[in-house]
C-alpha cells in the first residue's frame, strides 16, 4: 500500500526550497503519495484563527503517515499561536526531535564530525507554561515528567544500539536543578543498566557548549541527549561545525507518526531569490521518504547531496558556490536518479 504524507509549504524561502525537494523527489520517481499544504504565519496572517495550522492541513495530517515541514516564522507576539513545529510534537507526540552532526570534506578538511543529538520535544519549557505574577514579573515552568525522560532515554539508546555506537552523552544542569534534571539523569542511568555495553557520560550544558567550539571530535560515534531547551542550545551550536545551517537536517520521532524538517529558519529576507541552500530541505525530505518505505531513494539522495557538496559545482553561496536553489537542487536530482538506475 502506498503511503502518505503532508509536505507544508512553510513561509518565506519555504515553498522554493519544498519546490527544490520536490523536484529531486520527481527524478527519483518516489512512490509514496504527498500531499501539499499550508501552515505558518503568513497564511495566519491572511485568515487568522488560533493556530498556524489550518483546519484542512490538520485534516490532512492526521490522515497521512508523516508530515513534512517547509520553514515556517513564528511571529515573537504574545497573542501570535505557538510554532507549528511545537504544535505538532505535541499533537502526535513526536517526542524525539534527532538532529545527524556529519561535515562534508570540502566545507570542513580539518574537522571530521559524525554524532547525533537526540532531544526531547514535548515538554520543558516548550511546554508553554508561563504566567505574570505582576506588572514587572513572569514565571515560566519548566515541566519534566519521568514518561517523557524515559521516552527520550529509550530511543537514544536504541538509536545507539541500531547504529552500533558505544557512547551516551547526557547533557544536564543537575547541579543546579536538582530535581528536574535529576528525574532526567535517573532514566539515562535506568537505560544504561538495560543496555549494557553501552557508556554513559554527563556533561552541563555550559562546559558542554564549549567542548563543541574545542574539541567537538570528542563526541564522534556518540549519541547526545537532553532534555529541550538544552538539546535545541545544544545541536545549534553542533550545527555551526558543519559549514552551514542549510546543510543540517532533523526529524521528530514518535510510536507512531514522525514529522521531517530542516534545522533551519525561513530567511523571508532571501524569498524568491532562487539563493538559498537546499540541502538541508531535500535531506530531510529523503529521510521521511525512507521513513515511508523507499529506502532506496533516501541512500541515492544521501549519496548524491554528499557528492554535489563536494565537487563544489553546483552548490550556494553559504558553501562556497554561485549556483541557486534550482540549479543545486536539479544537480542532486540527476545525480541520485542516475545512482537508482544502475
Amino acid at each position: 500500500m502506498t503511503k502518505k504524507a503532508a509536505v507544508i509549504n512553510g513561509d518565506g524561502t519555504g515553498p522554493e526550497l519544498v519546490d527544490a525537494m520536490m523536484h529531486v523527489f520527481k527524478a527519483c520517481n518516489v512512490q509514496s503519495e504527498l500531499i501539499r499544504c499550508e501552515a505558518g504565519s503568513e497564511q495566519w496572517e491572511k485568515h487568522g484563527g488560533a493556530t498556524y495550522i489550518p483546519d484542512e492541513t490538520a485534516k490532512i495530517m492526521e490522515e497521512s503517515d508523516a508530515c513534512y515541514k517547509g520553514p515556517t516564522t513564528t511571529i515573537p507576539r504574545p497573542d501570535a499561536p505557538r510554532s507549528v513545529a511545537v504544535s505538532t510534537r505535541q499533537k502526535f507526540e513526536l517526542y524525539a526531535n534527532v538532529r545527524p552532526i556529519k561535515t562534508y570534506d570540502r566545507l570542513s578538511p580539518d574537522k571530521k564530525l559524525d554524532f547525533v543529538c537526540f532531544r526531547e520535544a514535548t515538554e520543558g519549557l516548550y511546554a508553554g507554561i508561563e504566567f505574570q505574577t505582576s506588572e514587572d514579573s513572569a514565571i515560566a515552568i519548566r515541566k519534566t515528567t519521568r514518561k517523557g525522560c524515559k521516552r527520550i532515554s529509550d530511543a537514544s539508546f536504541k538509536w545507539a544500539k541500531d547504529h552500533n555506537l558505544k557512547k551516551i552523552t547526557a547533557i544536564t544542569k543537575r547541579n543546579i536543578l536538582k530535581q528536574t534534571d535529576g528525574i532526567f539523569w535517573g532514566e539515562i542511568e535506568r537505560a544504561a543498566k538495560e543496555n549494557p555495553g553501552i557508556e554513559i557520560e554527563e556533561y552541563y550544558i555550559d562546559n558542554m557548549t564549549q567542548q563543541l567550539v574545542k574539541n567537538p571530535e570528542r563526541f564522534n560515534n556518540s549519541v547526545l541527549v537532553s532534555t529541550n531547551l538544552f538539546m535545541d542550545i545544544i545541536s545549534e551550536c553542533a550545527s555551526g561545525n558543519v559549514g552551514s545551517i542549510g546543510c543540517v537536517y532533523s526529524a521528530n520521532l514518535g510510536d507512531k507518526y514522525a514529522m521531517f524538517e530542516p534545522a533551519h529558519g525561513s530567511a523571508p529576507k532571501y524569498k524568491g531569490q532562487n539563493k538559498v541552500n537546499p540541502t538541508a530541505a531535500i535531506l530531510s525530505g529523503a529521510w521521511m521518504i525512507e521513513y515511508l518505505g523507499e529506502p532506496e531513494i533516501r541512500n541515492a539522495i544521501f549519496d548524491a547531496t554528499e557528492q554535489v557538496i563536494n565537487e563544489g559545482k553546483y552548490v550556494t553561496y553559504d558553501i562556497g558556490g554561485n549556483a541557486g536553489t534550482k540549479e543545486m537542487a536539479d544537480a542532486i536530482a540527476q545525480i541520485a536518479k542516475s545512482k537508482l538506475q544502475k
